[in-house]
């Protein structure tokens, strides 16, 4: 009997999404949330965007792909063989997928020119990425390998996905292709391996719209530092062709759904410290639905059909938290505060004013009331003198349109209103699509 020459341990394998065989890996969070921090230093004003996805391991994908519920799946192997400063780029790649509403917009277009089938997803897939690619990398993030370029295709760069969509089809050119994938939240193809809308660790829609909305924000606050394609998007992001109503409550989404808004103490459930601190039984922090108040600027500046729109507004707003008519409130002010009045009674709230502006005694009564609004909302033609400080609250201002020419104020003819502070988030109030 001879002795057997012993065997080297075989190395488990399997194959990616592309059919390529590579060892069994576990995905290195290490790596793949250092690549994350890498993009978010690389592209500060998409920080917000980039730590509000939640990643899940799949091998289902052959590199990186997104939900429309702002889940990043991520191939263990992918990130095993790719450098940290690609990685990054990766990242960006995904999230802009998901800020431009390329999910929504392929939708759209699959109805409106009656586009169906894989195939078909596949083309968007490509024209989106076209869409991101052409001005998303360097100034700190390299080229992912396999990054789909419009010089690729032979088309110009600067063009959104629609007008890709218009200029390529698939062929023997787009072969090589055939393996791309992004989810979901590229095409708005729902994928089995995707968790779905009832899935763990999803974002609301009205989260989703937060995240937008401060990301859109941050681009504004710092428009020489973005590339043109990002301020384009920031400038639609705040302005037409989205509806203003839209703006108005994705602002007050946003503010109401901060850290801290709605938290309180609670001793109905209590904290599981509690078992570390025998005899004592310690509160839990729970989170309640936002309250938020409204301020009306009820002012002679004011015509009767922005008070009217006021009152609308004041029913979109409670829709943005809920629909919880119960825990908004409006306050008419115009040179002085008036009576709180509970939003269940709306229909018999008088606006009552018509003289001069000051809607610091309106935001004074706002934070009197009991129990404390949450949420600030100031409804105004912007004339009026603001509080010195940040209320310690999130505040929105609703600024109705007004002609560049600043009004004259009763009787000072040098009186120019000041804008509202930068503690405020404000968005410009139209009558439709198409005001400023």
């Amino acid at each position: 009997m001879t002795r057997e020459e012993p065997r080297s341990a075989e190395v488990p394998t399997t194959t990616d999404a592309r059919g390529t065989p590579e060892p069994r890996t576990t995905l290195d969070l290490d790596k793949l949330f250092a690549a994350r921090l890498h993009a978010a230093r690389a592209r500060p004003y998409l920080a917000t965007a980039l730590f509000a996805l939640h990643t899940v391991e799949s091998r289902h994908v052959p590199t990186m792909a997104v939900d429309r519920h702002w889940r990043c799946y991520v191939s263990p192997g992918f990130v095993d063989r790719t450098p940290v400063e690609e990685l990054a780029g990766v990242w960006v790649h995904e999230v802009s997928h998901l800020l431009r509403d390329h999910h929504g917009r392929s939708d759209r277009v699959a109805r409106e020119r009656g586009l169906t089938g894989p195939a078909e997803r596949l083309r968007m897939n490509i024209a989106a990425d076209c869409e991101i690619n052409d001005d998303v990398f360097g100034d700190g993030l390299l080229v992912p390998e396999g990054a789909v370029h419009p010089s690729f295709l032979n088309l110009t760069p600067g063009r959104l996905m629609e007008d890709y969509l218009r200029e390529f089809r698939l062929g023997r050119h787009t072969e090589s292709l055939a393996w791309l994938d992004c989810g979901s939240g590229a095409d708005g193809l729902d994928r089995e391996w995707e968790l779905g809308p009832d899935g763990a660790n999803g974002l609301s829609a009205q989260e989703r719209d937060a995240v937008r909305f401060r990301v859109a924000q941050g681009i504004k606050a710092r428009p020489g530092s973005t590339p043109e394609a990002w301020q384009r998007w920031a400038e639609e992001a705040f302005h037409p062709p989205q509806p203003w109503r839209e703006l108005l409550g994705a602002a007050v989404r946003s503010a109401a759904s901060g850290p801290g808004v709605g938290e309180d103490y609670t001793y109905g459930r209590p904290s599981r410290r509690s078992a570390s601190v025998p005899g004592a039984v310690l509160p839990s922090l729970r989170r309640r639905p936002p309250r938020v108040c409204v301020v009306i600027d009820t002012s002679g500046s004011v015509s009767d059909a922005e008070l009217g729109s006021a009152l609308l507004e004041v029913a979109a707003i409670s829709r943005a938290v809920g629909g919880r008519r119960d825990l908004v409130s409006v306050v008419p002010c115009d040179a002085a505060a008036r009576v709180v009045h509970p939003l269940c009674r709306g229909e018999g709230i008088p606006l009552v004013g018509g003289g001069g502006t000051d809607l610091r005694s309106g935001f004074a009564e706002a934070l009197r009331s009991r129990p404390r609004p949450d949420v600030v909302v100031a409804l105004t033609d912007g004339q009026t003198p603001w509080p010195s400080a940040p209320p310690p609250c999130r505040t929105v201002v609703g600024l109705f349109p007004r002609p560049s020419v600043p009004h004259r104020y009763e009787d000072d003819p040098d009186y120019e209103p000041e804008a509202p502070p930068a503690w405020a988030r404000v968005v410009e109030i139209g009558q439709g699509p198409g005001s400023r």
